[in-house]
């Protein structure tokens, strides 16, 4: 009676199972290490967990009779680390350590060994009982090794396939092979080779005095070996003739290295140095490999910790075989970082690659984003970007993203191409098997437009990378039949033939925003970081305006502040700004942020000293200096450190408000700014001349009326405080659950209500809960000059796994809600239609979320959230989430931030929410002066289409002048620049500040525009 298919490979697997008895011919332990300089036994643990350790073992010899080109060493230290193999001073080899690399090739028979290791692995986990495992020179057989590589190859290929007719001719092929061996019976021998199977260690007793050294195969069972190996690549090249490849992959060598997650910083340095000496060695023996690597950041660690290794980068750069790939400084988050913050990762990272690999990138490498904002295609194209690849979309929970080759179109027109290859096994972390290049073959819905898809081939998340495994599979699967043909490819090649493949075919388009359904949890995470991230933001976009005017006026050319910036591009990494790393990575990236945020602001206060000089008029009156680093012109409202003029004590300082407005790019000299009236008080109510404003008993605001449009703004009570059971079933630090409401209560308890600011500037309310062991203080407050009614949040938490919403019903109808985006904004809808709107339950925005209706809106703005609902005519805002992994204390303590509703007359532009979103976040810098009158001065003016100021700088290689603006609202119209005197605009720049034509005053919709400008020459006299 026959076998089935299913009992076939059953035998095949035990018959391969036991080839790998004898894999080894021979080997000699190595038990002469020292850990930090005391002796350590092998098989002993570590002596010290903590930290990095030093092993170091003398010089060994390979037996005389073994041939050096086939002998390995063979190590399990315990940990992670990085192997230097030195071979007596004369030359050295280095290897990383971890699960997947520990058998390193030998150039030389004398050679000691040291490594540098922490008992971790690769995803941060301690090895908490890190010992001395493994450590040995071997002489394995490498007839065997191939012909077990290639059985095992077979047997994965042909469960792979499945029912395809190819199947049994591949088992008549690997059983052909067995019936030709000679195969090693000896009972002592056999049996003490196979002492370590799993048979063997599930037998009560196993016979006594087995053979430590049992010999390895005979020469003429060697012999017969090879043979076998060689019939099996000669059926396999036959049965291909016949049964053809199928597809078409093209592999990249990979080693995701997340900047930071599971580790710190420290880490990650020391991470890269191990991956990078890999991949660089596998290219010494397998010219074929190219092996792609993104992040500047991680380049620029490693040309400052090893600066031999990074010149060996650039030589294998230079021979094509280490393809520097992505153009920014880190892969990022791509839903929190504003768009200026985009513009810096591409420059800065663009001009890295540039100076050290001698050429930019072409394809943004982003496989772990978690979502994209529609702002992306338009910046890459200006960064001379044109392709795109991301593996994430895959992860998409309800509805599976459509497209795996496509044009993705950004919210200006612009367009990139696009690539995702599906992976089920193990994403861009991928094997050449065939289990993985059928399984993404089979997946790739783009092969009707272009008959390859990519797949990326190496350990990964916490490095290591590509291994020699994997390459030889690659080699051995090229006499496969019916499996899809590899080969390694740089991936620009790959876009640029696929771009030339689909020049004249109908490949879809995806317009907007790739929004992840999944990781929402992301956008709240880790609060702190996130506040101090915008106000770092926002603070170095205002040290650069405010240096620049100086400039304009005469001032000292100010220097490049990127180094700053790229403190801030790195901390935006997809697990650092997300929220998704452990506790200690963001005790430094709250350390680092604050450091930016003070440095810029002592900048923007050397600015304005400046700048005094230049528009204030000499005098003795008290005064204020206001400079408006923006493009709106803003009301006078101050909040400072120091006393001003007329202004009114509050907590921690002075506040001033006033009718006047500081003109756009400009400054204004106040003396007596004087105040508006109607601002009242009264612990149930707060009121000026534009809003009237009551809270109910429980602490919630009963009505907004909108005195100028004689309105109501609320639905119903609004600011109201939900606390979620939120215990996500997976990914906790990321993940929020699409039915986390069904487990929410509204804290209503009151306990305190106090007016502690009285006017005539400001007038405050202070209202304060208490929610199971935390505490909630709020201050409801207007200033005298604004509908902008503000709640200060100070948070002090201390519970865990619950999800913090201020919720509010506003009298506005819409299908559709505004979430300002990087330089522009995305409506989503605020019903659930279909399944796309119902997953947006819970969806990123910056600086402000609108919901209008003809001729009336209302605005949320925030000072650094990001997490928001819109459902029906209600819109939210997420405070705060409390998970336990990765970071068991996140979002633990205290926490203080302010978000406020902003109801306006007709549309949110012309009600002003950018200028007051943006005044929220970075309010007017001021500084005490003296003067002799008071003056206004707009230094830079830009007039016409209502435009967004991207950025004022200095040029990254020149004194002059960048001029980033942007259209924010999906209008087209022209704008015209006004320079001070001695300045003109000279030209048009892409964000590498390359001049790219004339100024065009015409300016399209959301569109990302950069100008030059430049000192005017003196004219030649006589």
């Amino acid at each position: 009676m026959s076998l089935t298919t299913e009992q076939r490979l059953h035998r095949l697997q035990v018959r391969t199972d036991e080839l790998a008895f004898w894999r080894d011919r021979a080997y000699v332990s190595l038990d002469g290490w020292s850990f930090n300089g005391e002796r350590l036994a092998l098989g002993a643990p570590w002596p010290k967990l903590e930290g990095v350790s030093l092993f170091e073992h003398p010089e060994v010899q390979v037996p005389d009779d073994w041939p050096v080109g086939e002998a390995r060493l063979d190590l399990d230290l315990g940990g992670e680390g990085l192997i230097v193999i030195d071979y007596r001073g004369e030359k050295s080899e280095s290897f990383g350590l971890d699960p997947y690399h520990g058998r390193y090739p030998l150039q030389e028979a004398a050679f000691s060994v040291s490594c540098e290791a922490v008992a971790r692995l690769p995803f941060g986990v301690p090895n908490r009982g890190a010992r001395l495992a493994r450590s040995a020179i071997v002489w394995p057989d490498a007839a065997l090794e191939r012909l077990e590589r290639t059985l095992l190859l077979l047997q994965e290929a042909a469960r792979v396939l499945g029912q395809g007719e190819v199947v049994p001719w591949l088992l008549d092929c690997a059983e052909r092979a067995f019936a030709s061996l000679e195969w090693p019976t000896d009972t002592p021998e056999y049996l003490a080779r196979s002492a370590g199977s799993r048979e063997m260690l599930e037998i009560w007793e196993l016979p006594p005095d087995l053979e430590a050294h049992p010999a390895g195969l005979t020469d003429y069972q060697r012999t017969a070996l090879t043979r076998a190996a060689d019939r099996l690549d000669d059926d396999l090249g036959e049965l291909r003739a016949r049964y053809p490849e199928a597809g078409e992959v093209a592999l990249t060598g990979h080693a995701h290295l997340d900047l930071a997650w599971l580790w710190p910083l420290d880490e990650t340095r020391r991470k890269a140095r191990r991956t990078y000496h890999t991949a660089v060695a596998l290219m010494e023996r397998y010219p074929e490999f190219i092996f792609n690597q993104s992040t500047a950041q991680a380049y620029e660690y490693v040309r400052e910790d090893d600066p031999e290794l990074f010149e060996r980068i650039r030589a294998k750069a230079d021979a094509g075989q280490w393809e520097p790939i992505g153009g920014m400084w880190v892969e990022p988050d791509l839903n929190l970082p504003s768009g200026e913050s985009l513009v810096r990762q591409l420059l800065y990272g663009q001009r890295f690659f540039e100076r050290h690999f001698g050429h930019r990138h072409t394809v943004a490498w982003l496989p772990d984003c978690f979502g994209f904002t529609g702002a992306l295609p338009q910046l890459l194209m200006q960064a001379g970007i044109r392709d795109f690849f991301t593996h994430k979309m895959n992860w998409a929970e309800t509805n599976k993203f459509p497209h795996d080759l496509f044009w993705w179109e950004g919210i200006d027109g612009s367009r990139v191409l696009g690539h995702q290859f599906w992976n089920p096994l193990s994403g861009y972390n991928g094997d050449p098997g065939p289990s993985a290049t059928v399984s993404t073959w089979r997946n790739y819905r783009g092969k009707t437009h272009y008959p390859e898809t990519l797949l990326a081939i190496g350990y990964g998340d916490g490095g290591g990378g590509t291994t020699q495994e994997m390459l030889e599979k690659v080699r051995a699967l090229g006499v496969f039949p019916a499996l899809p043909k590899l080969r390694f490819t740089k991936v620009s090649e790959f876009y640029s033939s696929a771009r030339r493949a689909i020049a004249d075919k109908d490949v879809p388009t995806w317009v907007g925003e790739l929004y992840l359904e999944s990781h929402r949890g992301t956008y709240t995470t880790q609060g702190r970081t996130k506040f101090l991230h915008r106000r770092a933001e926002r603070n170095l976009v205002a040290a650069e305006a405010t240096a620049g005017l100086n400039l304009l006026l005469g001032g000292e050319t100010p220097e490049s502040l990127e180094d700053l910036w790229r403190v801030v591009l790195r901390n935006e990494f997809h697990d650092i700004l997300p929220g998704s790393s452990i506790r200690e990575v963001y005790v430094t990236a709250e350390e680092e942020l604050s450091e930016v945020v003070e440095d810029a602001g002592a900048r923007i206060d050397a600015s304005l000293q400046a700048l005094g000089g230049r528009v204030v008029e000499p005098g003795e009156r008290l005064a204020v200096l206001a400079v408006n680093p923006d493009l709106s012109a803003r009301p006078l409202r101050i909040e400072a450190a120091f006393e001003l003029p007329e202004g009114q004590p509050v907590e921690g300082g002075h506040v001033l408000a006033a009718p006047t407005l500081v003109p756009a790019l400009g400054a204004s000299v106040l003396i007596d700014p004087g105040a508006l009236g109607g601002l009242e008080v009264a612990p149930d109510r707060i009121e000026n001349d534009f809003l009237r404003v009551t809270l109910g008993p429980d602490g919630t605001i009963g009505s907004v009326f909108d005195k100028l449009c004689d309105r109501e703004a609320l639905a119903g009570r609004g600011n109201q405080l939900w606390a979620y059971v939120d215990k996500p079933r997976a990914f906790d630090a990321w993940e929020i659950d699409a039915d986390y409401v069904q487990q929410g209560i509204e804290i209503s308890g009151l306990d305190s209500v106090e007016i502690i600011e009285s006017g005539p500037h400001r007038a405050s309310i202070r209202i304060g809960r208490r929610f199971r062991n935390s505490t909630i203080t709020q201050d409801v407050r207007l200033w005298s000059n604004s509908a902008r009614l503000e709640i200060k949040t100070m948070l002090d938490w201390h519970d865990r796994h619950w999800l913090l919403k201020a919720r509010f019903p506003l009298a506005v109808r819409a299908e559709r809600a505004t979430f300002e985006t990087a330089f522009g904004v995305v409506e989503r809808p605020t019903h659930r239609n279909t399944s796309w709107d119902a997953a947006k339950f819970e969806v990123p925005a910056h600086r402000f979320v609108d919901l209008s209706e003809p001729g009336y809106g209302v605005a949320l703005l925030n000072d650094g959230k990001y997490g928001h609902h819109a459902h029906h005519n209600e819109i939210g805002i997420t405070l705060l989430r409390s998970p336990t992994y990765p970071d068991p204390l996140a979002d633990e303590g205290t926490q203080t931030f302010t978000y406020a509703l902003y109801p306006h007359p007709g549309g949110w532009v012309e009600g002003g929410v950018l200028m007051e979103a943006e005044d929220l976040n970075r309010p007017l810098p001021a500084r005490p002066v003296l003067a002799g009158a008071e003056s206004s001065r707009q230094v830079l003016g830009v007039e016409g289409l209502s435009l967004g100021l991207g950025a004022l700088k200095v040029c990254e290689d020149s004194d002059d002048l960048v001029l980033r603006v942007y259209e924010p609202q999906g209008a087209r119209g022209r704008a015209e620049v006004t320079a001070p005197e001695g300045w003109s605009l000279e030209s048009e720049l892409n964000l590498l500040e390359d001049p790219i034509g004339d100024p065009d005053p015409s300016i399209p919709p959301f569109q990302v525009r950069s100008w030059r400008l430049t000192r005017r020459s003196s004219e030649p006299s006589g």
